[in-house]
């Protein structure tokens, strides 16, 4: 009966946008503005870092991925958005919508395990000074990132499977700014108790293990940063994780709220 009910979606149609022409001004001046200093600084890391040998260390060879995941999270979203803001026609593709959510579900949880690698990183570079270069070689970099881009892209194909193999027999209007989960769920008439646990169990799992090797990671750090004898040689090591631990929070401490909630209590009003 389900399939008899199914819509046939080629398209979707964003209304998660005011159409409030004051709005539409304001929220379109500031994404002009943001983009393109996001856009900016990112590219500017990645090119200041590749094209300068002092800076070809494992810190910023991690740094320059998370540059690039942010870079590619943001357009992926950002650059629909943006056009949405003033376009009449809020719409896209059955397609265009799969390979959206694909690509920022990817970035999001590669960010995700590449910040917990990172909190590793600096704990290597704190603790065993000497002995950094030998265990943060070129290889164990290349096979961190490489294992985090693969987690990523997993997670992120198994999401979109599940996630377009729905049946959509209400309407292909989503109350959002872009193709994600909770929306297009909430536009099924399908069972998607099978969506739900895979959220829960593999985002929960790379959320909680990605938090848990930044604790972790942290504690050995407070523990060798405690060792250090001159009061500044403690300040400038803890001064060196602020940012990192910026981003952790604000990345990571806001996701749960989004995905790791029951669909019971989620509306996109």
């Amino acid at each position: 009966m389900e399939k008899e009910n199914c819509l046939s979606v080629t398209e979707f149609i964003f209304l998660g946008i005011t159409n409030t022409l004051g709005m539409k001004v304001a929220l379109f001046t500031m994404f002009l503005l943001v983009y393109p200093i996001n856009l900016l600084e990112n590219l500017g890391m990645i090119i200041s870092i590749r094209m300068d040998p002092q800076l070809h260390t494992p810190k910023y060879f991690f740094l320059c991925h998370l540059s690039f995941g942010d870079l590619c999270y943001s357009t992926t979203i950002g650059l629909k958005m943006l056009f949405n803001v003033l376009a009449k026609n809020k719409s896209i593709p059955l397609f265009g919508c799969a390979l959206q959510f694909l690509i920022s579900c990817t970035f999001a949880d590669t960010e995700c395990l590449l910040l917990a690698v990172m909190a590793y990183d600096w704990y290597k570079a704190i603790s065993n000074l000497l002995l950094y270069t030998v265990s943060m070689s070129s290889r164990v970099c290349s096979l961190l990132m490489a294992g985090a881009y693969m987690v990523g892209m997993a997670d992120s194909l198994i999401h979109t499977t599940l996630a377009f193999h729905l049946c959509f027999c209400a309407s292909n209007e989503i109350n959002y700014f872009f193709c994600d989960i909770p929306p297009l769920s909430l536009l099924s008439c399908s069972d998607t108790q099978i969506n739900e646990l895979a959220i829960f169990t593999i985002y929960g799992f790379i959320e909680l293990s990605s938090i848990s090797g930044v604790l972790v990671s942290y504690c050995y750090i407070s523990l060798s940063v405690l060792k250090i004898c001159s009061a500044e040689g403690r300040f400038k090591a803890f001064s060196t994780c602020t940012s990192h631990l910026t981003e952790v929070t604000i990345f990571q401490g806001t996701l749960p709220f989004m995905y790791l909630r029951p669909s019971s209590s989620y509306s996109l009003d």
